[in-house]
């Protein structure tokens, strides 16, 4: 498991995780593309084919937001496989994970279209719970300057943005996830912005946390239902895992937003 105490290029958080618990608000974009609740919209399950552009109404499934939480840094690392640090090229241990987004628009005539061209950002701990490019004082460990577990990559024609990483692990008072954030230009004021995580089943967790490095950390001390962020949604933010046989997983999660305006 790679570690290295000493910071590099300050760019990250500098907190303690306890502290950050009681500051899980985010703040709302101007303008965001908002999942508000997690059925398909009205007009799309009958014949299984909705909008103009063929999208089949299960991925036509708006899903709820949730905090981004303060570890969120923009590292504009544009990569596929977000296992390896690129300030020393060491790859951090874990079971393999293929992670598969599928974005849709839904428009104000309920039309679903893939998405393309939208920044879909994926970030995490790893297996022994810790995040990179943090400094967490409670915790003890000081990761400013690396990136591993970051990452993005830009919707193709399909809305479709992979990633290869690992099974994240476990911090205090949290449930295991990963936070992802989707934005249609994230250097544009006017930006479309969607933030959430992602959750895993309890009994494969257990499963899989059995396995080094994972096992070094021990027991997690929190299960899904009883993560305060969970209960706002969670159960809509399951992501529903395989097996590759080659002792990792693979997962997709289909994910459609609407395009709605705050009042202010």
């Amino acid at each position: 498991m790679k570690r290295d105490p000493q910071a590099k290029t300050p760019r990250g958080g500098d907190l303690s995780r306890r502290e950050m618990l009681g500051l899980m608000g985010s703040a709302a974009a101007a303008i965001t593309l908002a999942g508000c609740g997690g059925s398909e919209q009205s007009g799309q399950s009958g014949s299984g084919e909705s909008g103009t552009g063929g999208e089949t109404a299960s991925t036509c499934v708006v899903k709820p937001q949730q905090t981004e939480g303060p570890y969120f840094v923009d590292e504009r690392l544009n990569r596929s496989d977000i296992r390896m640090d690129p300030t020393d090229a060491s790859v951090v241990e874990g079971v393999p994970l293929d992670l598969t987004f599928n974005v849709s628009r839904i428009d104000s005539s309920s039309s679903c279209t893939p998405l393309a061209g939208a920044v879909v950002n994926v970030w995490h701990c790893d297996a022994l719970g810790q995040y990179s490019d943090v400094r967490d004082t409670a915790e003890g460990f000081n990761t400013l300057g690396q990136k591993y577990l970051r990452g993005y990559q830009v919707t193709d024609e399909n809305g479709t943005a992979r990633f290869t990483t690992i099974y994240p692990g476990w911090y205090q008072g949290r449930a295991v996830h990963i936070h992802f954030k989707i934005r249609t230009d994230p250097d544009s004021e006017q930006s479309y912005e969607f933030t959430s995580q992602l959750y895993f089943d309890d009994a494969l967790t257990d499963q899989v946390h059995t396995q080094e490095p994972y096992a070094e950390k021990g027991q997690r001390d929190l299960r899904n239902d009883d993560d305060g962020i969970f209960q706002e949604g969670g159960d809509e933010l399951m992501l529903d895992l395989t097996e590759d046989g080659q002792g990792g997983y693979v997962g997709t999660f289909d994910i459609a937003l609407e395009e709605t305006y705050n009042q202010t």
